[in-house]
């Protein structure tokens, strides 16, 4: 249940259809969505926007932390750590929903890098006074340490099915613009491998998450259930491989090293 106390935005979207034929162009599908069309799960990353003039914004090109929902732990390095979608009702592209964002939980701890900490932040959107998605996004704070310094976790089961995807550059620029994120980590090579400390551009967790979330679809039909879980980055100049066995899903480079995980339901 939610904190009515908790620090909580709402923010309302026209679900502009175009927006869903880009990043289905992005995704490598046929732009076919019209206005009052369903939108495929999770399409709704693109949607949303909270811009903020470039005063607003710290070294790393997202909004400054100290926001109405994410306090300011002192930790440069920000990514998003996994989460967890209820699907109630489809989304209808050009139609207005509402979306209410609360921050659900922080906590702090220690880990082998240092200092971390962990924001779950819970959104309800809505569309004409129905429920539509529920979604809990952890995001977690780090020290600035490198990357690569940690032991890579391998993928452990061997897949009943998988495909394989290929970022580049124009993939990173295009899912970057229609989520209107300014991280750094994934357009600027310099600052990724600099203060970012990877060994290249990052890949958009949210969009391993796609990738995983397609996968589910085609293979169990429409989902109620999705939830996922990082585990290391994807570079820009890596293969990725999508991994299913069950209804269970993974992301791995074809070097075995395990990126993400995921359970559908």
């Amino acid at each position: 249940m939610q904190d009515a106390a908790a620090p909580r935005t709402r923010q309302t979207d026209l679900m502009d259809p175009a927006r869903a034929r880009a990043l289905q162009a992005t995704l490598g599908d046929q732009a076919t969505l019209q206005a009052g069309d369903p939108l495929p799960p999770f399409f709704h990353q693109v949607y949303f926007w909270d811009p903020q003039p470039p005063k607003a914004l710290g070294e790393d090109g997202h909004p400054a932390t100290g926001s109405a929902l994410i306090p300011d732990f002192g930790l440069p390095q920000r990514m998003w750590a996994g989460g967890e979608l209820r699907f109630h009702a489809p989304l209808r592209a050009g139609i207005e929903a509402e979306k209410e964002s609360v921050c659900a939980d922080v906590t702090r701890k220690t880990g082998a890098s240092g200092d971390l900490a962990f924001v779950t932040l819970e959104h309800r959107i809505s569309q004409g006074g129905v429920l539509r998605v529920t979604e809990r996004q952890t995001l977690v704070s780090r020290e600035e340490t490198a990357m690569t310094a940690r032991a890579p976790r391998r993928a452990a089961d061997v897949p009943e099915d998988s495909r394989t995807e290929h970022p580049d550059t124009t993939l990173l620029f295009r899912y970057s613009a229609l989520t209107f994120n300014g991280h750094r980590i994934h357009y600027d090579e310099n600052f990724a491998r600099g203060p970012g400390g990877y060994a290249g551009l990052v890949v958009h967790g949210p969009l391993l998450a796609q990738w995983m979330i397609r996968m589910a679809e085609a293979r169990q039909g429409q989902l109620a259930t999705f939830s996922f879980r990082a585990v290391a980055p994807l570079m820009h100049t890596e293969t990725a491989r999508i991994c299913a066995r069950g209804t269970d899903y993974w992301v791995a480079g074809m070097d075995g090293r395990l990126c993400m995980t995921g359970q559908a339901g």
